[in-house]
């Protein structure tokens, strides 16, 4: 056991030393200080991976904050029961690809869900304790105490016209978002109750949820508890059914990415399903119930389905408002197009002369969709449909962001597409 010891030693901290060979015959330096590279590295590898995992996954951090300004009487919710006193809301397996916004796997009641919550005002405080104030203070101070219903309802539909824009269907949605404050189902709306929801819209992806929630080409929502939200699960979150481990991204060449992709695809009559679902909430977001959505980051991570191969929207953050884009687009300076980009890939036309960025989008939700659907439905793809579907799929793409193309031109180019689809699968099992 003491030569083991020894031996350890003398290849951990000993590499180099004039008598190592002496003591270990027949076993060069060289060899030795591979191992020994070898073990720190992956000590290294080892140590950030936990650094980096500690930093991101905060759930327990959430968790207490939540349940602390619940037990006092600031927040409430139709989840925080579960979550804090019988503690059947479970926390399991970390998504999160922020420590500011937390994301888990979790199990309520039987049922896969996920978990979201925000904590960045509480991580700035824990930081900055002097000059931060608490995150109750920050994140719940609206409405007041005093604040009538009609007034609290003059609030929301203030709030949805400044992010919406003055749509006539804003006052359902006001009627929507107060029955759901409404947890205990009393008719009336607490302060915490208030202070709860009013929370939850400020969340980009929550407002969202609820505007686009009429086709269920969102995540269901299932509860809440301040600004803690809970989701169905997504069992598909990826166009292709499985996506390449993100260590492994960056070693290798696109082309052996694009042949796990067609390995691990649903078949073509799968795809086609999925692809219509994904056509119509690109109608649904053009002029829908609450105004235009543009799709800001067009990529096949952001998008899947559920075990029916019906589509479903992963990431509504990479979703913005119309209202969103155009505050961000006022008045901004430009030299060229690319300087008037809200998120990846939501550009709008510069006006070199004034020097400004106009409103117009360079390429709308469908031509990107498109772009993202061409490999994924050519391949494979039926031999007596391939040549017609390339076509359409090409002019889909060419489709300009000018308000007098956005109309009639864009809806004819939609529904083709989606009646050659549905030709080839209805009347069977796919459909």
């Amino acid at each position: 056991m003491r030569r083991i010891r020894r031996l350890v030693h003398l290849v951990l901290f000993c590499p180099l030393s004039k008598g190592l060979q002496s003591r270990l015959p027949g076993i060069k330096v060289k060899y030795l200080l591979v191992v020994w590279l070898g073990i720190f590295v992956g000590s290294w590898v080892a140590y950030m991976h936990y650094s980096s995992y500690s930093e991101l996954c905060r759930g327990h951090v959430c968790r207490m904050i939540i349940c602390d300004q619940y037990k006092k009487g600031i927040i409430s919710g139709s989840t925080c029961k579960d979550l804090c006193e019988e503690r059947s809301l479970l926390f399991q397996h970390c998504l999160s690809s922020s420590p500011t916004q937390q994301v888990y796997s979790g199990l309520w009641r039987e049922r896969e869900v996920i978990i979201k919550c925000g904590i960045e005002e509480a991580l700035k405080a824990d930081s900055h304790p002097d000059s931060v104030p608490r995150r109750d203070v920050v994140l719940f101070d609206k409405p007041t105490r005093g604040t009538s219903m009609d007034e609290f309802k003059e609030m929301l539909l203030n709030f949805l016209k400044s992010n919406l824009g003055d749509q006539p269907s804003l006052a359902a949605l006001v009627s929507r978002i107060i029955t759901m404050a409404d947890v205990n189902r009393d008719g009336k709306v607490s302060l915490a109750e208030a202070k709860s929801i009013w929370a939850l819209l400020q969340l980009n992806e929550f407002l969202l949820m609820l505007s686009l929630h009429e086709k269920e080409h969102t995540s269901k929502l299932l509860g809440h508890c301040g600004d803690l939200y809970v989701t169905e699960k997504i069992p598909h979150t990826s166009l292709y059914g499985v996506d390449v481990p993100p260590f492994l991204q960056s070693l290798l060449p696109s082309v052996v990415h694009q042949i796990i992709h067609q390995w691990f695809a649903p078949a073509w009559p799968r795809r086609a399903k999925i692809a219509i679902g994904l056509l119509e909430f690109v109608e649904e977001i053009f002029h829908g119930t609450y105004g235009n959505f543009y799709i800001c980051e067009t990529s096949f991570k952001n998008v899947g389905y559920n075990d029916k191969y019906d589509f479903k929207m992963v990431k509504l953050r990479k979703v913005a408002t119309e209202m969103t884009i155009r505050g961000f687009l006022k008045g901004r300076h430009c030299e060229q197009n690319v300087d008037c980009t809200y998120g990846k890939d939501c550009m709008a036309t510069c006006d070199k002369l004034m020097k400004q960025c106009k409103s117009d989008m360079v390429q709308p939700n469908l031509a990107k969709v498109c772009g993202l659907l061409q490999d994924y439905l050519l391949y494979g793809a039926p031999l007596e449909l391939k040549e017609e579907l390339q076509k359409q799929l090409r002019t889909c793409m060419t489709l300009s962001g000018l308000a007098s193309q956005m109309e009639v031109h864009h809806s004819l180019v939609l529904n083709n597409l989606k009646t050659l689809l549905w030709k080839k699968i209805s009347n069977t099992k796919y459909s």
